[in-house]
């Protein structure tokens, strides 16, 4: 159980260290620095932490695309299998329908080729005219049943061919799908590295302290509104379970598309720690948002999903007092952080 007390203390000392030089009340919103002034022609720092924050958004909308383009062509090439195994049981099956009418067939051949009315009328044998009338009624019986089943199972061959070649067409739509979203994730992953890459030691320092101030800035201001006033909704068996998994990965870095063991992306983290709870959820936070059960903000309970920003591209994991647990962005580990640091969407609930 989560001592109310404890994490709202972790997320304060996790902001106030990169923040403050002298202690205040928890939450406070710091003076804001004044800003270096930037040389002539170059962008300051805020604006390059804007400009990267702005690209790894990007690239992690891209990810979602491109996460659900790889499960839907997964899908697809399951059905294609499935159905490409039709296929060959349908060719198999007409195969023996062609025998088993080659077959009946050859028997009118042996019989000199007399239509079965004619045959029994030479009988000469009343009963045994009476026995081959109902044995020539059985025969067309079967003989209609046979070209029936041989039809219906070309039609279904028919259908399962075209049916396999409008999946493999998605499945080709989808790869293309892929390929772009990979391109744009790591186009926009490169370019805020190339950005932070040209900044010096003290300036990288600094970056971070910006980042820091901006989510303390938000979520001293989220919790100005009165937001926490109603949350104190204890969690339940499974959202325990769920919590205990993804804050136990606390430390392991953001790389983007994984789900563990060693590294996670915001929703790689989110979905695995709630399969560890025994409710598999979908992959994307895109996915997150539109599928799992919406629930209002001051229902919120540990193990709770809040999704960020417009595009849904970010989710975190509530874990109590004010706080998330979550995989930022490249470059950066699984952390705390304040539930209200980013921009908030909404929030789910997956064992609603």
């Amino acid at each position: 159980m989560y001592r109310r007390h404890c994490a709202a203390a972790a997320i304060t000392l996790v902001c106030a260290m990169a923040v403050l030089a002298s202690p205040v009340q928890a939450f406070a919103a710091p003076a804001p620095p004044s800003p270096a002034p930037a040389p002539s022609g170059r962008k300051s720092l805020e604006e390059v932490r804007q400009e990267i924050d702005g690209l790894y958004r990007a690239a992690g909308s891209a990810a979602d695309a491109y996460k659900l383009a790889e499960e839907k062509a997964k899908k697809q090439s399951g059905e294609i299998v499935k159905l490409a195994q039709a296929i060959v049981e349908g060719q198999a099956k007409i195969a023996e329908l062609k025998n088993r009418a080659g077959a009946q067939a050859r028997d009118e051949y042996r019989n000199a080729g007399l239509p079965p009315g004619a045959r029994l009328m030479l009988s000469g044998d009343p009963q045994l005219f009476l026995d081959g009338v109902s044995r020539a009624r059985q025969g067309q019986k079967a003989a209609k049943g046979l070209l029936g089943e041989l039809n219906r199972t070309q039609e279904d061959l028919e259908t399962y061919t075209q049916d396999a070649s409008t999946n493999w067409t998605k499945l080709e739509a989808s790869r293309v799908k892929q390929a772009k979203a990979k391109k744009k994730i790591n186009a926009q992953i490169e370019a805020a590295k190339k950005l932070e890459s040209q900044l010096e030691k003290k300036e990288r320092a600094r970056l971070l302290q910006l980042e820091q101030e901006a989510e303390y800035k938000s979520q001293t201001a989220w919790l100005g509104s009165g937001a926490l006033k109603e949350i104190n909704r204890a969690a339940t068996a499974s959202g325990k379970k769920a919590v205990a998994f993804a804050t136990s990965k606390i430390g392991l870095p953001y790389v983007w598309g994984a789900e563990g063991p060693r590294s996670y992306d915001c929703s790689g983290l989110t979905s695995q720690a709630w399969a560890a709870a025994g409710r598999p959820i979908p992959r994307t936070s895109q996915e997150q948002w539109r599928q799992l059960p919406h629930i209002a903000i001051k229902d919120l309970r540990p193990g709770d999903l809040i999704i960020y920003h417009s595009d849904a591209s970010h989710v975190g994991m509530y874990i109590g007092d004010g706080a998330i647990v979550h995989a930022p962005r490249p470059g950066r580990d699984v952390t705390l952080a304040g539930a209200g640091s980013m921009e908030i969407l909404g929030v789910v609930r997956p064992d609603k």
